[in-house]
């Protein structure tokens, strides 16, 4: 068993798969923004949102939508760039916190439970909030790792 155990990859390998997955979402969910039909379902629950309800008279729906996909995209782009840059890294870590902690906070007030079932029976909202739990942890680990990273390299 031991043998086995002296075989597996370093850390630094589940960093970067963690880092790569994380660029992948972001840039999948973030240039979905721009599509009608997604911002559209993001209209649906956002708008009554206090941290977006402003922009909708501002800019629009599609125009909310933008600026949320933009984020998410510059996000992305940090946590990517935290291949070589732990600073970078580390703000794309904490900003991917902050999207998955606002889209889990949404939870809040809508039915999550499947109407006629109730719990542990999930509905569609529920489904597509759930999965950010993971997804902010993996932001907040890829956030330490920077994090830890910087004050190494402070310290030494």
């Amino acid at each position: 068993m031991l043998k086995i155990l002296d075989k597996l990859p370093p850390q630094a390998f589940a960093i970067g798969a963690l880092r790569w997955s994380m660029l992948f979402i972001f840039a999948l969910f973030g240039v979905a923004k721009f599509a009608t039909y997604e911002a559209e379902g993001v209209a649906d629950i956002a708008m009554h949102y206090p941290l977006f309800s402003w922009m909708y008279p501002l800019i629009g729906v599609q125009g909310t939508s933008n600026v949320i996909g933009s984020i998410e995209l510059a996000t992305g782009a940090l946590i990517a760039l935290g291949a070589w840059s732990h600073r970078a890294g580390l703000i794309g870590g904490l900003m991917g916190m902050a999207t998955f902690l606002i889209t889990l906070s949404f939870s809040f007030g809508v039915p999550l439970w499947e109407e006629g079932y109730g719990f542990p029976f999930m509905g569609s909202t529920a489904q597509f909030l759930f999965k950010d739990a993971v997804l902010l942890a993996a932001c907040l680990t890829l956030a330490l790792h920077a994090g830890h990273a910087l004050r190494a390299r402070a310290a030494g």
